[in-house]
Protein backbone atom coordinates (compact mmCIF):
# COMPACT_ATOMS: atom_id res chain seq x y z
CA UNK A 1 0.00 0.00 0.00
CA UNK A 2 1.12 3.40 -1.09
CA UNK A 3 -0.28 5.35 1.52
CA UNK A 4 -2.30 3.99 4.57
CA UNK A 5 -3.29 6.55 6.95
CA UNK A 6 -4.43 5.85 10.49
CA UNK A 7 -7.12 7.63 13.14
CA UNK A 8 -5.79 11.20 11.52
CA UNK A 9 -7.41 14.35 13.62
CA UNK A 10 -6.97 18.03 13.28
CA UNK A 11 -7.76 20.15 16.34
CA UNK A 12 -7.87 23.87 16.03
CA UNK A 13 -8.34 26.62 18.75
CA UNK A 14 -10.52 29.53 17.98
CA UNK A 15 -11.00 32.17 20.77
CA UNK A 16 -12.24 29.72 23.71
CA UNK A 17 -13.81 26.96 21.36
CA UNK A 18 -12.39 24.00 19.98
CA UNK A 19 -13.04 22.81 16.17
CA UNK A 20 -11.95 19.61 14.62
CA UNK A 21 -11.68 20.16 11.08
CA UNK A 22 -10.74 16.36 10.19
CA UNK A 23 -11.63 13.94 13.00
CA UNK A 24 -10.42 9.98 12.78
CA UNK A 25 -9.84 9.49 9.45
CA UNK A 26 -8.57 6.54 8.38
CA UNK A 27 -7.69 5.40 4.03
CA UNK A 28 -5.60 3.36 1.99
CA UNK A 29 -4.56 4.26 -1.30
CA UNK A 30 -2.42 2.22 -3.58
CA UNK A 31 -0.08 3.01 -6.19
CA UNK A 32 -1.63 4.22 -9.48
CA UNK A 33 -4.82 4.90 -7.90
CA UNK A 34 -6.89 8.01 -8.34
CA UNK A 35 -9.15 9.17 -5.61
CA UNK A 36 -11.78 12.00 -5.43
CA UNK A 37 -12.74 13.61 -2.78
CA UNK A 38 -15.96 15.87 -2.62
CA UNK A 39 -17.65 18.20 0.58
CA UNK A 40 -18.69 21.57 0.78
CA UNK A 41 -16.25 24.19 1.87
CA UNK A 42 -15.03 23.89 5.11
CA UNK A 43 -15.52 20.35 5.86
CA UNK A 44 -11.76 19.92 6.45
CA UNK A 45 -10.95 18.71 2.62
CA UNK A 46 -7.77 21.03 2.30
CA UNK A 47 -6.64 20.26 5.73
CA UNK A 48 -6.65 16.84 5.09
CA UNK A 49 -4.78 17.24 2.05
CA UNK A 50 -2.22 19.84 3.94
CA UNK A 51 -1.63 17.03 6.67
CA UNK A 52 -0.60 14.50 3.98
CA UNK A 53 1.62 17.23 2.14
CA UNK A 54 3.46 17.45 6.01
CA UNK A 55 2.66 20.81 5.51
CA UNK A 56 0.16 20.45 8.49
CA UNK A 57 1.09 18.51 11.72
CA UNK A 58 -1.71 16.26 13.00
CA UNK A 59 -3.03 16.48 16.55
CA UNK A 60 -3.40 12.73 16.45
CA UNK A 61 -3.42 9.86 13.98
CA UNK A 62 -0.34 8.93 11.72
CA UNK A 63 0.35 9.07 8.35
CA UNK A 64 2.40 6.12 6.06
CA UNK A 65 3.91 7.03 2.77
CA UNK A 66 5.89 3.40 0.77
CA UNK A 67 5.53 2.41 4.58
CA UNK A 68 7.55 4.84 6.37
CA UNK A 69 5.57 7.28 8.63
CA UNK A 70 5.68 10.71 7.89
CA UNK A 71 4.29 12.83 10.69
CA UNK A 72 6.27 14.00 13.72
CA UNK A 73 9.30 14.16 11.29
CA UNK A 74 11.86 17.01 11.63
CA UNK A 75 11.25 19.90 9.52
CA UNK A 76 14.38 19.06 6.98
CA UNK A 77 13.30 15.34 6.56
CA UNK A 78 9.59 16.08 6.30
CA UNK A 79 10.68 18.77 3.85
CA UNK A 80 12.71 15.75 1.44
CA UNK A 81 9.62 13.76 1.19
CA UNK A 82 7.43 16.41 0.12
CA UNK A 83 9.75 17.48 -2.44
CA UNK A 84 10.75 13.90 -3.52
CA UNK A 85 7.42 11.43 -3.39
CA UNK A 86 4.81 13.96 -2.84
CA UNK A 87 3.61 16.44 -5.74
CA UNK A 88 1.17 18.57 -4.35
CA UNK A 89 -1.25 21.44 -6.75
CA UNK A 90 -2.95 23.82 -4.42
CA UNK A 91 -5.70 25.84 -5.07
CA UNK A 92 -4.92 29.49 -6.58
CA UNK A 93 -2.07 31.13 -8.23
CA UNK A 94 1.64 29.34 -6.98
CA UNK A 95 3.81 30.54 -9.63
CA UNK A 96 6.84 32.66 -9.35
CA UNK A 97 6.24 35.62 -11.55
CA UNK A 98 10.36 36.58 -12.36
CA UNK A 99 10.13 33.43 -13.24
CA UNK A 100 9.63 31.80 -16.71
CA UNK A 101 7.45 28.52 -16.95
CA UNK A 102 10.53 26.22 -17.05
CA UNK A 103 12.24 27.96 -14.46
CA UNK A 104 9.37 27.79 -12.31
CA UNK A 105 8.82 23.76 -13.13
CA UNK A 106 12.34 23.38 -12.36
CA UNK A 107 12.61 25.14 -9.27
CA UNK A 108 11.53 21.89 -6.72
CA UNK A 109 14.02 20.08 -8.37
CA UNK A 110 17.15 22.54 -6.82
CA UNK A 111 15.67 23.14 -3.64
CA UNK A 112 17.85 19.65 -2.48
CA UNK A 113 20.93 18.95 -4.25
CA UNK A 114 20.67 16.17 -7.38
CA UNK A 115 22.55 15.02 -9.61
CA UNK A 116 22.19 14.92 -13.29
CA UNK A 117 20.47 16.46 -16.41
CA UNK A 118 16.81 17.96 -15.36
CA UNK A 119 16.25 20.55 -18.38
CA UNK A 120 14.98 18.06 -20.96
CA UNK A 121 12.88 16.34 -18.54
CA UNK A 122 11.58 19.42 -17.66
CA UNK A 123 10.64 20.14 -21.16
CA UNK A 124 9.06 16.70 -21.50
CA UNK A 125 6.81 17.31 -19.15
CA UNK A 126 5.89 20.59 -20.52
CA UNK A 127 4.99 18.65 -23.64
CA UNK A 128 2.71 16.41 -21.82
CA UNK A 129 0.56 19.25 -20.69
CA UNK A 130 0.76 20.82 -24.12
CA UNK A 131 2.56 24.02 -23.50
CA UNK A 132 6.35 23.35 -24.44
CA UNK A 133 5.65 26.24 -26.61
CA UNK A 134 5.56 28.64 -23.53
CA UNK A 135 8.22 27.73 -21.66
CA UNK A 136 10.01 31.09 -22.03
CA UNK A 137 6.94 32.92 -21.21
CA UNK A 138 6.36 34.54 -17.77
CA UNK A 139 3.48 33.72 -15.87
CA UNK A 140 1.80 37.17 -16.25
CA UNK A 141 1.30 36.35 -20.31
CA UNK A 142 -0.28 32.68 -19.32
CA UNK A 143 -4.48 32.20 -19.09
CA UNK A 144 -5.58 30.10 -16.15
CA UNK A 145 -5.42 26.75 -17.98
CA UNK A 146 -1.53 27.86 -18.89
CA UNK A 147 -0.93 28.08 -14.99
CA UNK A 148 -2.26 25.03 -13.73
CA UNK A 149 -0.59 22.91 -16.72
CA UNK A 150 2.67 24.49 -15.23
CA UNK A 151 1.86 23.65 -11.96
CA UNK A 152 0.67 20.18 -12.61
CA UNK A 153 4.31 20.06 -14.74
CA UNK A 154 6.30 21.58 -11.59
CA UNK A 155 4.34 18.81 -9.27
CA UNK A 156 5.65 16.25 -11.41
CA UNK A 157 9.53 17.35 -12.06
CA UNK A 158 10.69 15.18 -8.92
CA UNK A 159 8.76 12.00 -10.05
CA UNK A 160 6.95 11.90 -7.00
CA UNK A 161 4.70 8.51 -6.31
CA UNK A 162 1.78 10.52 -5.04
CA UNK A 163 0.37 13.31 -6.50
CA UNK A 164 -1.94 15.93 -4.09
CA UNK A 165 -4.57 18.09 -6.25
CA UNK A 166 -6.88 20.41 -4.59
CA UNK A 167 -9.63 22.23 -6.55
CA UNK A 168 -7.00 22.06 -9.37
CA UNK A 169 -9.87 22.70 -12.27
CA UNK A 170 -11.99 25.36 -10.23
CA UNK A 171 -10.70 28.18 -12.57
CA UNK A 172 -10.50 26.29 -16.23
CA UNK A 173 -13.46 26.24 -18.98
CA UNK A 174 -14.75 23.07 -19.25
CA UNK A 175 -12.45 22.07 -22.23
CA UNK A 176 -9.57 22.64 -20.19
CA UNK A 177 -11.23 20.56 -17.82
CA UNK A 178 -11.63 17.69 -19.81
CA UNK A 179 -7.77 17.91 -20.71
CA UNK A 180 -6.85 18.16 -17.12
CA UNK A 181 -8.59 15.29 -16.06
CA UNK A 182 -7.58 12.85 -18.57
CA UNK A 183 -3.93 14.11 -17.75
CA UNK A 184 -4.63 12.83 -14.46
CA UNK A 185 -6.05 10.10 -15.25
CA UNK A 186 -2.84 8.98 -17.75
CA UNK A 187 -0.70 9.91 -14.60
CA UNK A 188 -2.33 7.62 -12.20
CA UNK A 189 -2.36 4.87 -15.15
CA UNK A 190 1.27 4.85 -15.28
CA UNK A 191 1.67 4.59 -11.84
CA UNK A 192 1.61 7.75 -9.71
CA UNK A 193 -1.42 7.66 -6.94
CA UNK A 194 -3.51 10.56 -7.35
CA UNK A 195 -5.80 12.13 -4.40
CA UNK A 196 -8.05 15.23 -5.98
CA UNK A 197 -10.54 17.64 -3.73
CA UNK A 198 -13.00 18.45 -6.07
CA UNK A 199 -16.55 20.43 -5.97
CA UNK A 200 -17.08 19.37 -10.03
CA UNK A 201 -18.96 16.50 -10.05
CA UNK A 202 -18.62 15.99 -14.11
CA UNK A 203 -14.80 15.25 -13.24
CA UNK A 204 -15.14 12.30 -11.31
CA UNK A 205 -15.74 9.83 -13.73
CA UNK A 206 -12.22 9.69 -14.13
CA UNK A 207 -11.00 8.73 -11.22
CA UNK A 208 -11.84 4.63 -9.26
CA UNK A 209 -13.01 5.85 -5.77
CA UNK A 210 -14.99 8.68 -4.62
CA UNK A 211 -14.93 9.89 -0.79
CA UNK A 212 -17.09 12.49 0.49
CA UNK A 213 -16.07 14.68 3.53
CA UNK A 214 -18.36 16.35 5.91
CA UNK A 215 -17.45 18.36 9.23
CA UNK A 216 -14.09 16.04 8.92
CA UNK A 217 -15.19 12.55 8.58
CA UNK A 218 -14.08 10.86 4.98
CA UNK A 219 -16.73 8.02 3.88
CA UNK A 220 -16.58 6.70 0.61
CA UNK A 221 -19.91 7.26 -1.72
CA UNK A 222 -21.24 5.72 -4.77
CA UNK A 223 -21.53 8.27 -7.87
CA UNK A 224 -25.24 7.83 -7.95
CA UNK A 225 -25.71 9.59 -4.60
CA UNK A 226 -23.38 12.40 -5.09
CA UNK A 227 -24.57 16.16 -4.35
CA UNK A 228 -22.02 18.72 -2.99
Amino acid sequence: MLLKINGLEKKFTQGSSEVIAVRDLNLEVAKGEFISIIGRSGSGKSTFLNMVAGLLEPTSGSIYLNEREITGLPDKEASFIRNSDIGYIMQGKSLLKNFTVLQNVLLPYYLFKRYGEIVEHARKLLDLVGILHLENAYPSRLSGGELRRVAIARALINQPSLLLADEPTSDLDGENTKEIMKLFRRIADQGTAVIMVTHELDTLKYGDVVYRMDEGLLTITKPATLAV
